[in-house]
């Protein structure tokens, strides 16, 4: 028989033993898998969501009592976003549908699969590196040392190492649909678009930049830095759509292969 065989009969006594081989799924999409498996039950949807919405408020009524006037219509969006999407997850676990695969997704599910992909996952992700990443740099350009009396580190925590942690888990737990690259990527770029604007009205009205960072830089500079930021974002939305696949993309698979069965016959 060839190498090549993708089966082969061993006769050992009087039965037949059918080895089929079968290519085995890398680390990372084991790692995946096992993690999805013990996480993606029907029980963990009426829990996850509404612990992730209460630590949204949570995170928002600590935020309004402790900054200044200015910062709540300024720099709390991120996390409004979050507590709307959890919220429509919420919603949809009761009246709408967490099928992997629904013949016909109910409103609820088609809005909380677009908020996901386009502004949950790629918006909270983009919150969380870019913050940690220049407070790796330097801690002065996002969170002065200054403002630590007045903002804890478990505050901190909550505005920016949450909000990764959320939609990572939302990611693994719930299965959702991808829109079209060019509505969903669009619709991010609208809205990364949109809140640039209001930050530069902002700026225009008062002469002080949300972001510390900002003041640091040329305008030049800034040209330079938002257009990266665009970029950045675009990749977080692709990257979404390959960890998707990966997580749910052969439960699909199989899940539609069936419903062709079914048809058929």
């Amino acid at each position: 028989m060839r190498r090549e065989a993708a089966a082969e009969c061993v006769k050992r006594k009087d039965h037949v033993i059918l080895r089929i081989h079968v290519p085995r799924p890398t680390p990372v999409e084991a790692r995946v898998r096992s993690l999805r498996s013990g996480l993606s039950c029907s029980s963990t949807f009426p829990f996850s969501h509404p612990s992730s919405l209460s630590l949204y408020v949570h995170t928002l009524s600590a935020e309004l009592a402790i900054v200044s006037s200015r910062a709540p219509s300024e720099s709390l969006s991120s996390w409004i976003l979050q507590a709307v999407f959890f919220f429509v997850c919420l919603l949809n676990d009761f009246g709408g549908s967490n099928e992997l695969s629904p013949a016909k997704r109910p409103i609820l599910r088609r809005v909380k699969d677009f908020i996901h992909a386009s502004f949950g996952f790629p918006v909270a992700m983009f919150v969380g590196v870019t913050f940690w990443a220049l407070m790796f740099v330097d801690r002065e350009l996002v969170l002065p040392a200054a403002v630590d009396p007045y903002f804890p580190w478990w505050l901190n925590h909550l505005m920016h190492t949450l909000i990764m942690v959320t939609t990572v888990l939302e990611m693994i737990v719930a299965p959702r649909q991808y829109p079209k690259r060019l509505s969903g990527l669009g619709g991010l770029l609208i809205f990364m678009a949109s809140y640039l604007v209001w930050l530069l009205i902002i700026y225009a009205k008062s002469e002080i930049w949300v972001y510390p960072v900002m003041e640091v830089l040329s305008w030049p500079q800034r040209i330079g830095f938002f257009v990266v930021l665009f970029l950045f974002t675009a990749i977080l939305y692709i990257l979404g759509e390959y960890l998707d696949r990966l997580i749910w993309g052969r439960a699909k698979k199989s899940v539609g292969k069936s419903a062709k069965k079914k048809k058929s016959k």
